[in-house]
Formats: structure tokens, C-alpha cells, sequence
């Protein structure tokens, strides 16, 4: 696959060389993000950077590849998250390129990689994952200002482990010690490298900022249908199939007002009919539903609502609320101020008609300009979204 184009609200971006593009700020933004995705060799990506600003929408064709591009991206959070290899990828072989030939041991597999931003700089993490003849992370490398501050590789594939080197900068340069082939070596330096000297403090640092910008990521993919039944009362935790939408109302409407009020205004403007409200309604059997008060004394249960109504509002609820209230596991140790929550929605568009799309596009524009909110999307026809402002559109090529 060609390296995209890039095209955004002021300024534009550099596809090549893969850097994001600028948005001046008064100081230095130390939130942890993710600001560049790298398919080194990744299905049908070869040799592809993508630029990923507040707002990024990837837009192309069926099999241009932009929905593996939003996989990848998925693969690297869950790996950053601790997830062992076989629970991030459930059929790695479908992750090699096509054609790509076996070595001399009959190994194939394929590199993906990412840069995150924050208070250490970019940070870059590239990763070398081994599918065939059995999954295993077989390299992995870990950069800051040039210097290699971790890096892992195979050196014997009759053990389950990888040799690993990190910077020490004391009175050995570096530290080697084995590490589990099915896990992202960065995300266990936290737990093995003591920080007694500059330079493991600076592994330490990078690793923690690469760490948490991955870890801050919520998939997000509503399902119309399960939204319109009513749900048992839970945790009060979206899921990212916004199935139990209802009872994360009661959370939302009562945690923050000022939330749900701007919530209720995009709503005002998204469905059909005038919307004064959205509350959540317990029921006798212990369920509870979602209703739309209209302001006149009726009141409209989801059920009677649109596919497109009802993703409009689940993304909307998404992009107007906070890791605390997403089903993901947040690192919970890093202050809110320190951290992005990237929003990864697939087919964003999809059943929305122009006002809706253009709103929530809006919308996630507005929350990307505070910086606690990212968003990741994918579209076939992103010519609606070309001349946003602050919106990075990145145009793949089948």
C-alpha cells in the first residue's frame, strides 16, 4: 500500500515523514498521546506513517485499508496494557503481509510501531511480532531523542523468552535480562528496572509516558439494537458497544451537569423532534431504560429511535464524558491532566445523515482543542470533513 495523503484543517500535515500537525500552544502539552501510527509491514501496509492530531480520519475506499490501520492501533493499547500476544491477536497469520515469504526457518510476521508525545518528547516503540510457525514478539525497540533505551531480540527460538537490553548509564551501560516473548517489553519495565540512576530513570520515564498514552484508549462501536432494550442496573461503565448506555445515564446526568447539558444540546440538534432532556427511567423488573423528554409532557423511549439517532448519541455521550465512566482499564495512578483519552470509532459516519455527522464532528473537534480528548475515525468519503478545522484527514490509497 502507497503512503497516504494527508490533508487538515490549518496547518497541514507532512504523510512522509509521518509528523502530526502543529497546534500551537502557550506551553508545552505533557499529556501523554499517541501522535504518530507505523505499519512497518501490517496486512496490506508497507513501509506507511500516519499523522494523528486531535482529530484523525481516515478515509478511503473498502480495502484501502483504513479499519487494519484503527486494528493496529487497537493492538498496540491492548499490548501497552499487558495483554499477552494471544488475546490481542486471535489469528496473527491474517496480520502478514500477503506477500510476504517465509525465512530460512519457515518464521513470517509483520511490524507495527507507534510515537508517543508528552513531558520526555516522542517517544517511539516499534515492534516486530512473529506469527508463523507460532506467535511471539521476536523484537522490540524502544527510542528517545535518539538513543535506544530498551531493546529486545531472539536469540534462541527453542526458549519462550526474548534477551532484553535497557539503558542503565551507570556503571554498566546497559541491563540484560530475559523477558516473556508474548508481552510488550515496555509495558514490564515499570516493574523491573529499580530507577536508582539517570539513565534508568530517563528508561523509566519513557516507558511510563509510552505506557500510559496507550493504555488511554476506548474502541468504541455502537450497536443500535441492544441500545433500545432496557439493561440491568451495573457498574455504570460504557461499554464500547454503548449496550448499557441507560444505566450509565444515571452516572452521567448526575456526576456532571454541565456535561449532560451540552449532551442534551447536541441532541437537541441531532434528532428528529425537540429534545429537552435525556433521562434514565427505572423499571419494576430492576431494568432501567434511556427516554428523550421532549419538553411537552411526552417522552420518547429509545426503542422508537433511529440506527442513525441512536449512534449519534452514543458517540456524542462518548466524546461529552471521561475515562472514569468508559469501560477501559485507565491508569489510574497518572492524574487526568497527564493523560488523552483516544476515542477509536470505526465507520463513524455510518447511518448518520450530514447534520449529524457534521456535529459530532464538531464536537470531537471542540474536546480535541481542551486535549483530553483524541479521536481516531474511519470513513469512506471524508470530502464533509476535509476543510474542518483541526481535523488531520489521512486520504489511504487501495
Amino acid at each position: 500500500m502507497a503512503v497516504p495523503s494527508v490533508s487538515a484543517g490549518p496547518p497541514a500535515a507532512d504523510a512522509s515523514a509521518g509528523t502530526a500537525p502543529a497546534h500551537p500552544r502557550s506551553c508545552l502539552d505533557v499529556r501523554a498521546r499517541i501522535t504518530e501510527l507505523r505499519l512497518s509491514a501490517f496486512a496490506g501496509h508497507r513501509r506507511a506513517a500516519f499523522p494523528l492530531g486531535p482529530v484523525t480520519v481516515f478515509a478511503g475506499p473498502s480495502g484501502s485499508g483504513k479499519t487494519t490501520a484503527l486494528m493496529a492501533y487497537e493492538a498496540l493499547a491492548r499490548l501497552g496494557g499487558g495483554a499477552p500476544l494471544a488475546e490481542v491477536f486471535a489469528d496473527p497469520r491474517a496480520c502478514v503481509p500477503q506477500r510476504a515469504r517465509p525465512d530460512a526457518g519457515g518464521r513470517r510476521g509483520f511490524r507495527i510501531g507507534c510515537t508517543a508525545d508528552g513531558a520526555e518528547g516522542p517517544v517511539r516503540l516499534d515492534v516486530a511480532v512473529q506469527a508463523e510457525p507460532e506467535p511471539r514478539i521476536v523484537g522490540e525497540r524502544l527510542t528517545a531523542q535518539g538513543v535506544v533505551l530498551l531493546e529486545t531480540a531472539l536469540r534462541d527460538p527453542g526458549r519462550r523468552t526474548v534477551q532484553a537490553a535497557w539503558h542503565t548509564a551507570g556503571t554498566a551501560p546497559v541491563t540484560r535480562a530475559p523477558l516473556p516473548d508474548d508481552r510488550l517489553g515496555t509495558a514490564l519495565l515499570p516493574l523491573r528496572v529499580a530507577g536508582k540512576t539517570d539513565g534508568q530513570r530517563r528508561v523509566l520515564a519513557a516507558a511510563e509516558q509510552m505506557v500510559v498514552a496507550l493504555r488511554s484508549v476506548f474502541p468504541c462501536d455502537p450497536h443500535p439494537a441492544y441500545m433500545r432494550v432496557p439493561v440491568p442496573s451495573g457498574s455504570g461503565r460504557l461499554l464500547r458497544g454503548c449496550d448499557n448506555l441507560a444505566d450509565v445515564l444515571w452516572r452521567t446526568r448526575a456526576e456532571c451537569a454541565r456535561r449532560h447539558g451540552l449532551l442534551v444540546e447536541a441532541l437537541d440538534v441531532g434528532c428528529a423532534g425537540p429534545v429537552a432532556d435525556l433521562v434514565a427511567e427505572p423499571l419494576p423488573d430492576g431494568t432501567v431504560r434511556a427516554v428523550l423528554d421532549r419538553g411537552d409532557g411526552f417522552r420518547t423511549e429509545l426503542a422508537r429511535l433511529g440506527d442513525g439517532e441512536l449512534r449519534y448519541l452514543a458517540l456524542a455521550l462518548v466524546l461529552l464524558t471521561g475515562p472514569g465512566v468508559l469501560d477501559l482499564d485507565a491508569p489510574g495512578e497518572v492524574p487526568d491532566a497527564l493523560r488523552s483519552l483516544t476515542v477509536l470509532a470505526d465507520g463513524f459516519d455510518r447511518g448518520l445523515d450530514p447534520a449529524q455527522r457534521g456535529e459530532l464532528l464538531g464536537l470531537a473537534a471542540r474536546m480535541g482543542r481542551r486535549g483530553h480528548i483524541r479521536c481516531v475515525t474511519a470513513v469512506s468519503d471524508a470530502s464533509w470533513a476535509a476543510q474542518a478545522p483541526d481535523v488531520t484527514v489521512v486520504h489511504m490509497n487501495a
